[in-house]
């Protein structure tokens, strides 16, 4: 049986096209790296690669192989990632992207106290709330709002945001308030371009279902807080995160509407590669965010 060592040395020769990377990055010479892939196809009887002074390329079998044991060098990495887990001082630099809304209601405090707690660790917070590339924009985690369909990701569900349908006391005393979702349509609905259902298309729920009901209004924004503003200004009737307009409802500067009807809860997640084991100031802070939730969940 070949040995994993050469293995994984032919999958990191396909991934860097470079017999000289690859010998560079293990520390030793590109003859030795030769010498290895042709012991690998030796043994298993068929060639491997095809090799020209320019380029390598796969043969059908090193398709296949390559394919099965692409996983091995991620398995590895993964597993001195787990025991360097161990030793690690709970300092370094963390790179984190959240939501806007948790950002600014619960994040900045909760980060910045784990960062107190913690006098050898710093963490840059951005603050966004388009899906960020957390490989590729080298993000060690990533709080995300929604449902996650990228299976390359690991997601630790954190809470969840329960959304309200709400307006100013003034606007419901000039237009009346809607019992029912298809009321709505005599009222002006505020739109939030970045839901994924759509921009009016709201959720609720029946007979324990939750369904899609179109809605119309004037006004439309990718931006919570401006929906917010302009429902506060009597302008039209908003759907938003509770945790959002927590303080609005008890100062009486909104209602709360269709409590009954309302479908739209959305999980919180923190986010990170399936192939990166985190590390013990990783796991430190997810743990800790979690508790920041829980200590607000009054607010969700």
């Amino acid at each position: 049986m070949p040995a994993i060592d050469d293995l994984i040395l032919f999958t990191q020769v396909i991934e860097h096209s470079s017999f000289s990377k690859v010998a560079d990055l293990n520390s030793i010479t590109k003859s030795v790296v030769s010498k290895r892939i042709s012991k690998l196809e030796k043994e298993l009887g068929v060639q491997l690669l095809y090799r020209t002074t320019r380029k390598l390329s796969l043969t059908e079998a090193g398709e296949v192989l390559y394919r099965r044991a692409k996983t091995l060098n991620q398995v590895a990495q993964s597993a001195f990632d787990a025991i360097a887990g161990y030793s690690e001082s709970m300092s370094g630099h963390i790179r984190i992207s959240v939501p806007t809304i948790s950002g600014e209601l619960v994040l900045a405090e909760v980060i910045s106290d784990f960062c107190n707690r913690h006098p050898g660790l710093t963490v840059d917070m951005s603050m966004e709330n388009d899906f960020v590339d957390l490989v590729a924009d080298n993000y060690d985690l990533v709080i995300r709002t929604g449902y996650l369909e990228d299976s390359s990701l690991i997601a630790r569900h954190l809470t969840n945001s329960r959304w309200v349908i709400c307006a100013s006391p003034a606007y419901l005393e000039r237009n009346g308030i809607p019992q029912t979702p298809t009321a709505l349509a005599r009222h002006n609905c505020l739109g939030y371009t970045y839901q994924s259902t759509g921009t009016f298309d709201w959720q609720f729920t029946r007979d324990n279902q939750v369904y899609t009901h179109k809605v119309s209004g004037n006004f439309a924004s990718d931006n919570a807080g401006a929906l917010k503003k302009a429902a506060l200004a009597g302008n039209g009737i908003a759907y938003l995160p509770s945790c959002f307009v927590y303080d609005e409802f008890h100062k009486n500067e909104l209602t709360e509407i269709l409590a009954d009807h309302v479908g739209k809860v959305v999980g919180i997640y923190a986010v990170y590669p399936y192939t990166r084991t985190p590390s013990k100031r990783i796991h430190a802070l997810i743990e800790h965010i979690r508790e920041g939730y829980v200590q607000m969940k009054d607010m969700f």
